[in-house]
């Protein structure tokens, strides 16, 4: 096995064991130590994988996916579109987290006020990279920070939509509806 295979299987490990402590015993109540020891690692281990206890949850590594997809999106598309478009790619060509992974995920991250301000700042910096794309484009700075605010408040909507509900469709079809809603192919 190699070093990145094995630091990935690790990660996994320390998040499966995060997120199974945080349902049955509740985040504020879930110790980094308890983490890892449930992982079957030290805490420096977990560590080297995650920079805090917050971090288990918040951190997703889509960023840059979404920035490259919106970047690769064709120019002389709107802005907002080609935000749509670009998070339309992310949705088919990027491995995605087990759903009910994304959903415990999201559950515990409303339920805990630091994590929601973790979420919060988490979509700005994915705004933040959005828009940044769309400015090296050409886009002036505030249509680029308006169509990548509302592409990923249309995302929020549909996430927690269907992470607080018990739907059994798959997660990317209620993103592609909000993504449908703002681009215009919504159907009537």
């Amino acid at each position: 096995m190699t070093s990145t295979s094995r630091s990935a299987r690790t990660r996994a490990l320390l998040q499966d064991a995060a997120l199974r402590l945080f349902s049955e015993q509740g985040y504020d109540a879930t110790t980094v130590e308890q983490i890892a020891r449930e992982a079957g690692v030290s805490h420096m281990t977990f560590f080297r994988h995650f920079p805090t206890k917050d971090a288990v949850v918040l951190e997703d590594g889509f960023d840059p996916a979404i920035a490259a997809a919106v970047a690769t999106a064709p120019t002389e598309l709107l802005p907002l579109v080609r935000v749509c478009a670009g998070l339309r790619a992310v949705l088919t060509h990027v491995d995605l987290p087990g759903q009910e992974e994304v959903r415990l995920r999201v559950r515990i991250a409303v339920e805990h006020p630091a994590l929601r301000a973790g979420t919060y700042a988490a979509t700005e910096a994915t705004q933040k990279a959005i828009a940044e794309v769309l400015v090296a484009d050409g886009v002036s700075p505030f249509e680029a920070r308006v169509a990548s605010a509302a592409a990923l408040a249309a995302v929020t909507v549909a996430v927690l939509e269907w992470c607080l509900s018990d739907r059994d469709d798959p997660m990317s079809s209620q993103l592609s509806a909000a993504l449908d809603v703002l681009d215009g192919t919504a159907r009537r």
